[in-house]
C-alpha cells in the first residue's frame, strides 16, 4: 500500500470504513465521504473502496434491495418514492430495478389497499369535495402510481358502500 497523506494510516482507514460498512449497508458514495473525512485523498479513496467492494462490505445491489424493503415494509412507500430516492442516491437503474422487482406484487398491492383504505376512514363524515382526489393525493405522495390508486379506491368504495 502507498503513504497514507491523511490523519491515519491507510490501513485504519479502511478498517474504520469496514466497520462503518457492517454497522449498515452503505453506497459507494457515503464510504466515499466518509473518507474524506479521514484526510484521505481521491486516489487512496478508490483504492480503499475498490477493496471494500472486493471484500464484500460495499454492494450496491443489497443496498437498494435492503433500502427497498425497509422503505415499503415500515414506511410504506411505493415503488415511484424508492425509485427517487434510490435514483437521489446514485445508484445504478440495474440495482434499482432489481431492487424494485423483489417487491411482492401481491403484497405491494394489499399494502396500498390499506393505506387506501385507512385514508377513505380517516376523511369519511368530513365534508371534502372530491375524497377520492384527497386519497389519490395521499397515496401519490407515498410514491404510488395513480391507476393503482384508483384500482384500489374503487376496490373500497365496494367494501365501505
Amino acid at each position: 500500500m502507498p503513504a497514507f497523506s491523511g490523519n491515519i494510516s491507510l490501513k485504519e482507514a479502511k478498517l474504520k470504513a469496514a466497520k462503518y460498512c457492517a454497522y449498515q449497508e452503505r453506497t459507494q458514495q457515503q464510504v466515499r465521504d466518509k473518507l474524506y473525512t479521514f484526510g484521505c485523498s481521491s486516489d487512496e479513496v478508490e483504492e480503499i473502496i475498490s477493496e471494500l467492494i472486493l471484500d464484500g462490505f460495499i454492494n450496491e445491489e443489497r443496498f437498494a434491495l435492503t433500502f427497498a424493503r425497509g422503505k415499503f415494509n415500515l414506511k410504506k412507500w411505493g415503488r415511484i418514492k424508492i425509485k427517487y430516492q434510490l435514483s437521489g442516491l446514485n445508484i445504478s437503474d440495474y440495482c434499482i430495478n432489481k431492487a424494485l422487482e423483489a417487491i411482492d406484487e401481491s403484497e405491494y398491492i394489499h399494502t396500498l389497499d390499506l393505506l387506501v383504505a385507512k385514508k377513505w376512514i380517516e376523511i369519511q363524515g368530513k365534508s371534502h369535495p372530491n375524497p377520492a382526489q384527497k386519497i389519490i393525493n395521499f397515496a401519490m405522495g407515498k410514491g404510488y402510481e395513480v391507476d393503482l390508486i384508483k384500482e384500489s379506491i374503487t376496490r373500497q368504495r365496494l367494501l365501505f358502500d
